[in-house]
């Protein structure tokens, strides 16, 4: 809360330090780190196709701001100020963008009014719509009003575009997720871990990404029960020394972190415990099954799409309703909900154990990341054709 609050202060003085009145600017909001993944190849895309405008990026969550809030692909990072007309006023004449992204929802109305009245070309990307949101109650008219400020939807998927049709809005393509040509780019990059290759060897390795403790608690009876030709690579979502101490001290098998990695012999051990960030994409390089955590309780379900794209099963829990494509994916064969340990026991007993069910789903998985790439293309095709 701190962050949230100190980190609104200064905003607008930030923006007038960093962009002069002269300077073309492009505005990229983004809600948290998610939908800033969402945002990045559209960004590398409109640098290429604008190299003369600064792109700002602004989130609303500290989760976002600061793990971003040094990238590369922007030229300045801020939070949002709250949604208020003096606020909203503020920001974007201190911004003067001429073209501006909102990234999969979140929708302040002030700001779109704001933008609206200047006529500032903006456009929704990765846009996701349910049924139960305000703009489809019949009390919901201010809020639909707001969504008149947008120039085009591009949405995720069908269902979206009904919604939005059924209340008057056809400026809509469903263009897919961004996020699919995100984690497709990352197989052109190097994913070399010399520790995760050390540590592997020729066993079978499941990565388990960004665990909680109810992630954890479901895997925990596989896992010392499980054989020592099975290794175990965990990166929990929270890196706090006395949970990761915690995690350890259930754990019967030889393990290690990552900090304790130099001067062993890494592959003596059979759990390796990743203590710092930044490693988990590269880490998924190495697995032969995944386990995304975050669907066990109610904090929302982590990226599958980058193990998927590596061409490997993935495990979740029980509660992704709110994320289509874990159901999809679970739909083509190449995804596993479990809700218990011993379910979260028998369907990786069945993956290490039978090889070719693995590789099966495992192509599964990779084929489904690359038959939904795309959408950025469209997206930005429509940029160029302006």
């Amino acid at each position: 809360m701190k962050l949230f609050v100190d980190g609104r202060k200064d905003v607008i003085e930030t923006i007038e330090q960093k962009i002069a009145a002269t300077d073309k600017t492009i505005w990229f909001h983004c809600a948290s780190l998610g939908e800033f993944e969402q945002g990045v190849p559209i960004m590398e895309g409109v640098r290429k196709l604008k190299p003369d405008h600064k792109i700002v990026v602004s989130f609303f969550s500290p989760s976002g701001y600061e793990n971003k809030k040094n990238t590369p692909l922007a030229d300045v990072v801020v939070y949002l100020p709250m949604d208020t007309p003096s606020n909203a006023n503020k920001f974007i004449e201190s911004l003067h963008p001429s073209l501006v992204f909102f990234v999969k929802y979140e929708f302040w109305p002030n700001y779109l009014f704001g933008l609206q009245k200047r006529n500032i070309q903006t456009l929704l990307v990765s846009g996701v719509f349910r049924k139960d949101q305000m703009f489809f109650k019949t009390y919901g008219r201010f809020m639909r009003k707001a969504l008149t400020a947008f120039e085009h939807f591009f949405l995720q998927e069908n269902n979206s575009e009904l919604l939005l049709k059924n209340i008057g809005f056809t400026n809509t393509t469903v263009s897919g997720d961004t996020r699919f040509d995100r984690v497709s780019n990352q197989l052109k990059m190097n994913n070399t871990l010399k520790f995760a290759e050390e540590f592997k060897e020729e066993s079978v390795c499941i990565v388990c990404g960004s665990t909680w403790v109810e992630d954890e608690s479901v895997l925990i009876d596989y896992m010392n029960a499980s054989a020592n030709d099975v290794k175990f690579i965990i990166a929990p979502h929270k890196i706090e020394a006395e949970k990761v101490k915690a995690l350890r001290q259930k754990i019967n098998k030889k393990t290690i972190l990552h900090s304790e990695k130099d001067n062993v012999n890494i592959s003596d051990y059979n759990v390796l415990i990743i203590d710092c960030i930044g490693l988990l994409t590269k880490l998924y390089n190495y697995a032969d099954i995944a386990y995304v955590g975050g669907a066990m309780g109610a904090t929302g379900l982590h990226n599958i799409l980058e193990p998927a794209t590596f061409g490997i099963p993935i495990v979740i829990g029980k509660n992704f309703k709110e994320f289509p494509e874990a159901g999809q994916l679970q739909d083509c064969g190449g995804l596993f909900a479990i809700s218990n340990p011993e379910e979260a026991s028998a369907i990786l007993i069945k993956l290490v154990e039978d090889r070719s069910f693995r590789l099966k789903t495992g192509e599964i998985s990779a084929n489904f990341v690359k038959n939904n790439t795309g959408a950025t293309q469209t997206v930005l095709a429509y940029i160029s054709s302006l």
